[in-house]
C-alpha cells in the first residue's frame, strides 16, 4: 500500500504529473477496497488476552509456543491450512506477505499471525466486513504542485527508538533513522523518519488540518535519498493510515516533532463511507 516518489527532475505541475497522481489514487482505492484490504480487518486478537486459547468467533485453539503460535483444530472446525482442510496441530510464524496468502483460512476469511514486541496475535480479515460494504472511496485533494518539494535527509549516527502511543491505546517503540528537511508554505520544516529495508523513507505526521478537515494523522513516503541525501517529498501522496479504514490496526501516532504547523491541504484526507445498505 505504499507508493514512493522518485527523486527525478520532472515538471511536477505538468499534465503528466496530474495523470500519474490520478493513477496513484485509483490504485490506492483499489488496494484498500479489495477483499483482503484494510477495510476487511474485523479483529486483532492478542493471545495473552485469551489464555484459554479460544478467540472470538474463530474456531480452534491458539497458543504461544516456542517462539510462534500453535493452532489446534478438529475436522469439524472448518479451518484450512495452506488451502487444504486441516485438523491436528500446526506451528505458525509471523506473516508479512499478502493477506490473501495467509496460511490459515476459515471460509473466505484469512487468519493472519502477527507479533509486536514479543506479543503474539491473530488478525481476522473478512471480505464480508461491513466496512467494505459501506466504503464509498477516499476523499483526496487533487494534485497541487505546491506540495511537491525537494528535501534533504540527514541520518542519525545510529537508529533511535521512541515510545509512541498506538491506535489501539498501547504504547510501542517506533524506530527512527534520521530527519528530512524541506521548505513548505515559506517555512523550513523537518520530519523524523524511519528508513525502510529498500532505503525509502517513511514518516508519521500531523499538520494544522489534522482532526479538522483531515484524519488525525497520515503517513508519508519518500524514495531513498541519493548520495547527497537528496530526495523529493510529495504531500499529494500523503496516505491515510490503515487504522483510518478499520479500528483494529495498531498504527503509531506521530512521534514528537512530527506535527507540522502548516496546513497540508493535499493528499488523502478522509475515508468516504455511505449509509448502511438496505
Amino acid at each position: 500500500m505504499t507508493d514512493q516518489v522518485p527523486p527525478v527532475a520532472v515538471d511536477l505541475g505538468s499534465p503528466v504529473a496530474v495523470v500519474e497522481w490520478k493513477r496513484w489514487h485509483e490504485r490506492r482505492v483499489e488496494a484498500v477496497s479489495g477483499p483482503y484490504g484494510p477495510l476487511a480487518l474485523v479483529g486483532t486478537n492478542w493471545l495473552e488476552d485469551h489464555p484459554e486459547g479460544r478467540l472470538p468467533d474463530i474456531p480452534g485453539r491458539w497458543a504461544v509456543r516456542d517462539g510462534g503460535v500453535v493452532v489446534t483444530a478438529g475436522a469439524g472446525d472448518g479451518l484450512t491450512l495452506d488451502g487444504e482442510p486441516f485438523s491436528g496441530k500446526a506451528r505458525l510464524g509471523a506473516e508479512v506477505g499478502a493477506v490473501a496468502g495467509a496460511r490459515v483460512g476459515y471460509g473466505e476469511r484469512r487468519l493472519v499471525v502477527l507479533v509486536r514486541e514479543g506479543a503474539w496475535g491473530v488478525r481476522d480479515f473478512d471480505p464480508g466486513a461491513e466496512a467494505r460494504r459501506r466504503f464509498r472511496g477516499i476523499d483526496a485533494t487533487p494534485h497541487d504542485p505546491r506540495f511537491v518539494v525537494p528535501a534533504r535527509f540527514t541520518a542519525y549516527g545510529e537508529s533511535r527508538t521512541v515510545r509512541v502511543e498506538n491506535a489501539d491505546g498501547r504504547e510501542r517503540g517506533l524506530g527512527l533513522g534520521g530527519e528530512l528537511a524541506f521548505a513548505l508554505d515559506g517555512r523550513e520544516l523537518t520530519l523524523r523518519v524511519s528508513v525502510q529495508d529498500d532505503g525509502g523513507l517513511w514518516a508519521v505526521f500531523a499538520d494544522a488540518t489534522s482532526g479538522v478537515s483531515s484524519f488525525r494523522f497520515r503517513f508519508l513516503y519518500a524514495a531513498a535519498p541519493d548520495a547527497q541525501g537528496r530526495t523529493v517529498v510529495d504531500f499529494n501522496r500523503s496516505q491515510l493510515p490503515p487504522c483510518a479504514f478499520a479500528d483494529h490496526f495498531l498504527c503509531p501516532f506521530p512521534p514528537p516533532g512530527n506535527t507540522l504547523g502548516v496546513e497540508v491541504e493535499a493528499g488523502e484526507r478522509n475515508v468516504a463511507r455511505g449509509p448502511n445498505p438496505a
